[in-house]
């Protein structure tokens, strides 16, 4: 086979990822299929996680940042009785504890304290990093290393089922929350430990009812209809800022937007507003300050065009 020849693609794929893969390699898999000459990744899932990666080709990488920080839903299986090192079933076990007779009343008590803002130690094998390097590397040297507590916002915990020492349970929460954590803290407030079995990513704000497409779904695709069907599955950039305000300029304000100038817009002050053409294509980013003044914060490369 020959070398690939990559190529300019700009969109978002909503990728239902694989277990067993990292998220860089998810990525990486997708973006030599598209044959993708830029990409990245919204916010890594673990290896033994599954569901909704947005993965962002070329111009749409400019907003990656963006959909980081949005919330998430997650399934997550938990076995009780069994702490591990990674907090997840990939891990060492490091203790074994019987499990106590539970029932809903109780499991859902124990959840309560878990929900709204949260202080949340992460796992020590994570990518967070420190000293400039990720946690997982220097807890496979055997350092010993002291994560500190972060607040996090955990909107709503479900207990979907309960089967002796077996949980289910449904977690929409906000960026930079673990799931693994929420169980290893949930076990040990049941007096047994507890590490997650399963984690599936059901959706990511904006994507709130993703079309998601598996690596053997795009595999298939490409190889009945080629590069072209395979495109047809991307989003638009536009896509993934449904969710922020919206402001429509006509040609000349887009021309000035273009040449990084301001335009004066009423309205609220915002951190980040969708800004639109003359055509209804989405300009890139900006944000509108004390005085009204519409100011482009990120554009998009064909912003200059106009």
């Amino acid at each position: 086979m020959g070398r690939t020849v990559f190529r300019p693609l700009d969109g978002l794929l909503l990728l239902d990822k694989p277990a067993g893969l990292s998220s860089n390699q998810a990525l990486q898999r997708a973006r030599l299929l598209f044959r993708a000459e830029k990409g990245g990744h919204t916010g890594a899932l673990d290896p033994l996680a599954t569901g909704l990666l947005p993965l962002c080709f070329g111009e749409a990488t400019k907003i990656a940042g963006l959909l980081l920080g949005g919330r998430k839903a997650y399934e997550a299986g938990v076995v009780l009785g069994r702490t591990t090192d990674t907090d997840d079933a990939d891990g060492e076990v490091l203790r074994e504890r019987p499990v106590p007779a539970l029932d809903r009343a109780r499991v859902e008590a124990a959840l309560v304290p878990l929900t709204g803002r949260i202080r949340q130690r992460p796992p020590i094998f994570s990518a967070l990093k420190q000293g400039g390097e990720p946690l997982y590397a220097k807890a496979r040297r055997g350092e010993v290393i002291e994560v500190p507590e972060r607040e996090v916002e955990v909107d709503t915990i479900e207990l979907l089922e309960l089967d002796g020492a077996t949980l289910r349970l449904a977690v929409t929460c906000g960026s930079g929350t673990y799931i693994r954590s929420l169980a290893r803290d949930l076990g040990e407030a049941l007096g047994c430990g507890a590490h997650v079995t399963a984690l599936r990513r059901t959706w990511v704000e904006p994507f709130l009812q993703p079309r998601m497409f598996t690596i053997e779904a795009l595999e298939a695709v490409a190889a009945q209809g080629g590069e072209a069907a395979l495109d047809a599955l991307l989003l638009p950039v536009e896509a993934g800022l449904v969710h922020f305000e919206a402001v429509h300029f006509d040609a000349d304000q887009a021309r000035r937007l273009g040449h990084g100038q301001p335009v004066p817009v009423a309205g609220e002050v915002a951190t980040n507003l969708n800004l639109v053409g003359p055509d209804g294509r989405t300009l890139g980013l900006g944000r509108r300050d004390e005085d009204g003044q519409v100011w482009p914060k990120r554009l998009f490369r064909w912003a200059s065009a106009c």
